[in-house]
């Protein structure tokens, strides 16, 4: 099949198709293509860059502060740089903006959640390193109502500007149980900033983030690859929607994050801060709005619900019974006080992660 009669044209709408006209070369086209190639432009990109930032952060001391609550084990890890968020993240936008189609609407709210989201982690972690404490950043009222603003911008565009449908799907279900109408906005900026403090909750110790990111993000690719091929989609019958090219971006996510776990690996060299967990939540509540999986959510980001739950129980008993539920929260917090080895934690959680991921993937096949 040519290229220029094919649905994969996109004609010079992506920055990649000068290639296919000097060689000629039809796969270029292809999503499947295009997705591994922002994979490993964004793995290149991050393990170049990333070494060359943790050496100006230290340099310039640039380095996380530990809150004074924190177990006995994290002080030792006050001078490891923080904010190597910004790196990964950019390094995904960079190496989705070479090779989406530029005129999709969805791949480009992907990338601008993405930035939104950075931005907003970025000044609370650059407030906390100017001031060396811990919880001298953004103060959370503020940090909730950027959130709630950069979601609100995202959701109000797909109701409005991509008209993107409104109902609702449970998981093991064919067939839409809701239709939200204009509480759509509502409940997809909810599933947003809900996931993104999910994430940054989450990220408390070495890598114990990143892999359950990556697992997610990993079932995504596919769930988002399915969604936007209207054949594959319709034989498992799941929901069809032009969002195919958003997989490309996860598919870059994933590479920058596999090159950050590089570095960020027990004993971390560098942590990604407010500014890469905040933006991973949020992405992977819009890859869960754009698939019609957000109840799946709760199943692909298994580990970010416990850390979540666990710090709600821990707060909610406090203020009702002033009797705590945990050692500590969230979760990993109490395990350390358990005195159970850092890399016992991060494995077990990573284990749990990749077994949640599964189940989720094989319950696509069951409806």
């Amino acid at each position: 099949m040519s290229l220029l009669n094919s649905d994969y044209l996109f004609t010079g709408e992506i920055l990649l198709y000068w290639l296919y006209e000097i060689t000629n070369i039809n796969l270029l086209g292809y999503i499947t293509i295009r997705a591994g190639t922002s994979f490993f432009v964004a793995l290149f990109l991050t393990l170049v860059i990333m070494p060359i930032f943790i050496r100006w952060a230290t340099r310039t001391s640039n380095v996380q502060p530990i809150n004074e609550w924190a177990p006995q084990s994290h002080k030792g890890k006050a001078s490891t740089p923080t904010m190597g968020g910004i790196v990964f993240i950019g390094a995904t936008i960079v190496a989705s903006l070479l090779t989406i189609k530029l005129t999709n609407i969805y791949a480009l709210g992907a990338v601008f959640i993405l930035f939104l989201f950075s931005m907003i982690g970025f000044q609370d972690d650059f407030a906390k390193i100017k001031k060396n404490q811990n919880l001298a950043g953004l103060k959370p009222k503020t940090k909730l109502m950027l959130q709630i603003f950069s979601a609100l911008l995202i959701t109000v565009s797909l109701y409005f500007f991509a008209n993107f449908n409104t109902d609702l799907y449970l998981p093991l279900l064919k067939n839409p149980v809701a239709h939200m109408g204009l509480f759509a906005i509502v409940f997809w900026t909810l599933v947003i900033i809900s996931t993104s403090n999910a994430v940054n909750l989450t990220d408390g110790l070495d890598g114990l983030a990143t892999v359950p990111s990556l697992a997610a993000l990993t079932s995504f690719s596919i769930i988002i690859y399915i969604t936007g091929n209207i054949n594959i989609s319709s034989y498992l019958l799941m929901p069809h929607f032009e969002v195919g090219e958003v997989a490309i971006i996860t598919s870059a996510l994933m590479g920058a994050l596999t090159g950050f776990l590089w570095h960020n690996c027990h004993p971390a060299e560098v942590f990604m801060g407010d500014s890469g967990s905040l933006s991973i939540g949020a992405f992977l509540g819009y890859l869960a709005i754009i698939s019609k999986n957000e109840i799946l959510l709760l199943v692909i980001g298994f580990i970010f619900v416990i850390e979540t739950v666990s710090v709600i129980l821990q707060v909610g008993s406090y203020k009702l019974r002033k009797k705590r539920v945990f050692l500590m929260a969230p979760i990993h917090h109490h395990f350390e006080m358990k005195n159970w080895a850092e890399n016992k934690i991060i494995v077990r959680f990573w284990i749990i992660a990749i077994l949640s991921n599964l189940v989720a993937l094989i319950s696509l096949k069951i409806r």
